[in-house]
Order: structure tokens, then sequence, then C-alpha cells
């Protein structure tokens, strides 16, 4: 992740919390839907002051799936 996007990768995160809690996901739980790590998940969504991690097309994809719900939502307001 180039620091220059940090805020985009923060915006992502925090609309990905969003929808998954709108969805009744724990982070365990939804890792589990998307078969990645909890840590993972803690990762994306930046909730915890931990370090933002990168997301692939291909997981944002599955991301997409999983929450219902179109990838441009994903990224509305970024």
């Amino acid at each position: 992740m180039q620091e220059k996007y940090r805020d985009k990768y923060r915006s992502l995160g925090l609309h990905i919390a969003m929808y998954r809690k709108m969805r009744g996901y724990t982070q365990e739980q939804f890792a589990e839907k998307i078969g990645k790590s909890w840590s993972f998940i803690s990762q994306i969504e930046a909730n915890n002051g931990a370090k933002i991690k990168g997301v692939s097309l291909d997981t944002l994809f599955c991301i997409s799936e999983a929450l219902d719900v179109s990838l441009s939502k994903l990224f509305d307001d970024i």
C-alpha cells in the first residue's frame, strides 16, 4: 500500500465494516465466510489502529459477494 492512499484504504475498510455489521457478522464470522483470518479482516477494516492492509481485487469481489453489496458501494465517497 502506498502511503498517499492510506486514507482511501481506511475509508474502504470502514465501508466494509459498516456493511459487515449491517449483515450481523462478527469479524470472526465474516472472516470464515470469505476464507480469511480474523486478523486479516481486522487489518483491512483498520478499526483498531493496526497497520492497514491492502486488498486484492479477488478479495474485494469475494467481500462484495459475501456482503451482498455491489463493489461500487464499497468505494462510495472514496
